[in-house]
């Protein structure tokens, strides 16, 4: 095959920069043609062409190179899209020289390659490494004697950018990234170059899915003539900082070190957080290193986020090891890092030793804060230890001068109600008011909502009767408590009182009070009439998205189906659109009372008016046409996950190979469990009970063993041939059962003991005394012990078969392990 000028040419340029690019690098073999060449002067290079740019390139010349290369395919127009292999150039460089900063400092990247795991990997701990210190290490290198600037640095954005139009706008066109056009994108990059940085951090913060911010951080930073400011960079790792998403904060933080932009200690602590709340702690605590190489130092506030980090992953005995060792370096701890290792304390139930860290303290020169009692005191408050609360609030006075104050008394009432503790609450409530510390609204509100959901209505009328002579006057969110009381209770004549009673006293009740009584006109059989009241609400108020979930589960769980999907269409029509889960709910229902296809009906019209309709939803309706043996409607709607962009779960195959081994279809399912393992989906134990159970009963056990062992080299599952034994012997196989028995006496496991039994059982039943025989010396060789009762009924069955050796040998192997019947003892 020939090849033009131009295209010659181009394959020469190509060569000639890989060639370049190894040779600075160091390395002694060409990837692209396979040759092997040796280390040469950083500035020398044989390969020169005629063309000017494919000569040789300078260190600066390939720094500048890798810098200015984008992490992201800027071929590909799609919002958010992103190029998988976008840094390998410079992980190779990151691998062998440093990027010296204009100040001379040199920031080494090597510490970022450490984290390529995928993010869904899971973290690998040996039972050894449990209790290792080497991610604590970064400590010792920490310099007591530098002189260090103490630089604050707060990224917050106003209230006033997040509703400036600009940021809604944009908002606005970021929900609409499903329907976009190049239109789209054209006003998008238009009012992009009209954003301050801070709005742009404003865009950032206001996105409901933190996904959807990295997606617009990646797609702003490869627009033409915009460039991201530091703050946006600090806001973006602020922002994933509260996720899961420890791969894009990874990315963030590399691509800031390429770029040289400022770093503090706050920026590492973001992505210690997000690795440390995808549970990769130990991940989180090298950040520690990376920093260091980075050139920042430690300081306060990152050890800190380690010790927070430590604590969070069940870790306080590191935590503690990671405190001393803070002393020990020179960075004298704080009150935070003792309110850290406080919570800790009381999260493992350690309250004493929380109490005894707070004494503690003072001797350490830091001082315990409020923060500190109050973690202690709502574990006290969970656990309802009322007594050791009202000494630790004494103590609190007398050894650091802290007054309860109402802040304190409200805290402990709060916390007292979120445990159900009501009196106890409304005792402390008493007490703050006799000291001269009134407890507003917010706190009686919580108070009755205890006793409403306690059942005691009674006191939560006479707390607001008490409310009213205190000159505190209800609100609506406290009418809403009772009312929701009222409803619970099956009170719902009295809750209507009450929201009539709420007009009278000038308190206008809101979606919720109505949303609340309608739920217990639905709880009480009355879906109709509730449904009535909401078509009444114009003028009076608005219903919600919950409104409509409540009246719509009322009608299902009344079976008034029809009235239940006309609900859904009119929540659609409103723009509420229902979740996955409540759609689920009523397929589910339809379903089981055989309405399958209009179930089905239901899915596409939701999947056609844009609802999140999930897999679960299809694995529902597919479950749905199984029950009713409509296999070919099944293995249709199957099909429309495909053509609906989804992909099925293992759930849904396990549902599809049931119904086909049921329906005695065993060649469709063996393919479809192929095509499962395929996919690259794991089977479920409910799988293989499915398979074992159907395969059994047909008697086709080579082709389930076949089946079984390219599953079980996917996944291994310990039991499977018990199973299989035990269900041929619940078939009446037995001879096939025998045969693998092998196969579950190599762990002489009490399940083992168990099937050996029911071998035996089955061999008895089947009137082969021998072969219970077997099975029971079988079980000796392998120092497993058989039930002396079934030995005694295989020994009798022997007897009676004229196999006397057999049954000898048998009482005499148990007499050997000690094992006598009592009709031997008495004999004796």
């Amino acid at each position: 095959m020939s090849l033009n000028s131009n295209v010659r040419k181009r394959i020469l340029e190509t060569l000639a920069t890989t060639h370049s690019f190894s040779t600075v690098t160091g390395l002694s073999r060409c990837i692209c043609c396979d040759n092997h060449f040796h280390k040469r002067p950083f500035a020398s290079s044989s390969w020169s062409y005629k063309n000017p740019n494919s000569g040789p390139r300078s260190a600066p010349q390939i720094r500048k190179r890798c810098v200015e290369r984008d992490d992201f395919d800027k071929t590909k127009h799609d919002f958010g899209g992103l190029r998988g292999k976008g840094l390998e150039e410079f992980r190779i460089l990151g691998s062998d020289c440093n990027f010296d900063n204009r100040g001379g400092e040199k920031c080494n990247l090597d510490g970022l390659n450490d984290f390529s795991e995928s993010e869904d990997e899971e973290e690998e701990v040996g039972e050894n490494e449990e209790d290792k210190d080497d991610e604590l290490r970064a400590l010792d290198s920490f310099d007591k004697n530098r002189k260090r600037s103490e630089v604050s640095r707060i990224i917050e954005v106003d209230e006033g950018e997040l509703r400036h139009p600009l940021v809604r706008e944009i908002s606005r066109l970021i929900d609409l990234r499903s329907a976009w056009t190049p239109n789209h994108e054209s006003e998008l990059k238009r009012l992009l170059r009209s954003l301050k940085p801070s709005q742009v951090c404003a865009v950032l913060k206001a996105q409901p899915d933190e996904r959807l911010a990295l997606k617009f951080f990646y797609w702003a930073d490869r627009q033409w003539r915009y460039k991201h400011d530091p703050i946006v960079y600090y806001a973006m790792l602020k922002v994933l900082s509260k996720t899961k998403l420890c791969q894009g904060a990874k990315r963030v933080l590399r691509l800031m070190m390429r770029r040289k932009i400022e770093l503090y200690p706050e920026d590492f602590g973001c992505v210690m957080v997000s690795f440390s709340r995808a549970g990769h702690l130990r991940k989180a605590l090298q950040i520690l290193t990376v920093m260091q190489r980075a050139g920042v130092e430690l300081d306060i506030s990152i050890c800190n986020t380690a010790i927070n980090v430590l604590v969070e992953g069940e870790k306080l005995e590191k935590a503690l090891r990671f405190l001393v060792r803070m002393e020990l370096v020179g960075i004298e701890p704080n009150v935070v890092s003792y309110n850290c290792l406080i919570k800790g304390y009381c999260e493992r139930k350690r309250v004493e030793d929380a109490i005894k860290l707070i004494e503690e303290m003072p001797l350490k020169g830091c001082f315990p804060d409020k923060i500190s009692y109050y973690t202690v005191m709502g574990f006290l408050c969970k656990e309802k230890r009322i007594d050791e609360l009202r000494g630790l609030m004494e103590k609190m006075l007398a050894e650091t001068k802290l007054r309860p104050d109402q802040v304190t008394y409200n805290t402990i009432i709060h916390m007292l109600c979120k445990y159900n503790h009501a009196e106890e609450a409304l005792g402390f409530l008493h007490e703050a008011e006799e000291k001269g510390f009134p407890i507003d609204k917010v706190g009686h509100t919580a108070i009755i909502d205890c006793f409403c959901q306690e059942g005691k209505l009674d006191k939560a009328k006479e707390l607001v009767s008490e409310m009213f002579s205190k000159g505190c006057n209800p609100d609506v969110v406290t009418y809403t408590a009772i009312l929701n009381g009222f409803c619970r209770a099956g009170e719902v004549d009295q809750a209507k009182k009450l929201l009539q009673q709420m007009y009278k006293n000038g308190c206008k009740p809101n979606c919720v009070s109505y949303t609340a009584l309608l739920n217990g006109l639905c709880h009480s059989g009355k879906s109709l009439e509730a449904r009535e009241m909401m078509n009444m609400s114009e003028g009076w108020w608005t219903p919600n998205a919950v409104t409509y979930s409540v009246i719509m589960h009322g009608f299902r769980r009344e079976g008034k189906f029809s009235e239940a999907c006309d609900m859904i269409t009119e929540m659609i029509g409103k723009g509420f659109f229902p979740s996955p889960v409540e759609i689920n709910l009523l397929i589910q229902s339809l379903c089981q009372k055989g309405k399958t296809d209009q179930a089905k009906k239901l899915m596409e019209e939701c999947l056609k008016k844009g609802c999140a309709v999930n897999v679960v939803n299809f694995t529902t309706v597919i479950h749905g046409f199984c029950q009713n043996d409509d296999l070919d409607s099944a293995l249709s709607v199957l099909d429309d996950i495909y053509l609906n962009n989804k992909h099925p779960d293992e759930v849904t195959y396990t549902v599809i190979i049931d119904a086909l081994a049921r329906k005695s279809r065993i060649d469709e399912a063996i393919e479809m469990t192929k095509k499962m393992l395929h996919s690259g989906l794991l089977p479920t134990p409910v799988t293989y009970r499915s398979l074992i159970h159907h395969f059994c009963q047909k008697g086709r056990v080579e082709e389930l063993l076949k089946l079984l062992e390219k599953m079980l080299q996917r996944q291994n599952f310990g039991t499977v041939y018990n199973q299989v034994i035990e269900k041929l012997c619940y078939f009446g196989n037995t001879d096939e059962a025998y045969k693998l028995l092998g196969k579950v006496l190599r762990t002489a496991s009490r399940i083992d003991v168990n099937t050996c039994h029911i071998l035996m059982k089955g061999f008895l039943k089947n009137g082969n005394s021998v072969g219970s025989y077997r099975v029971a010396s079988r079980m000796f060789n392998r120092n497993m012990i058989p039930d002396l009762k079934l030995c005694e009924e295989v020994s009798k069955k022997l007897i009676v078969d004229k196999k006397l050796d057999e049954a000898d040998k048998l009482m005499l192997r148990l007499v050997e392990r000690g094992h006598v019947s009592p009709e031997c003892k008495q004999a004796g």
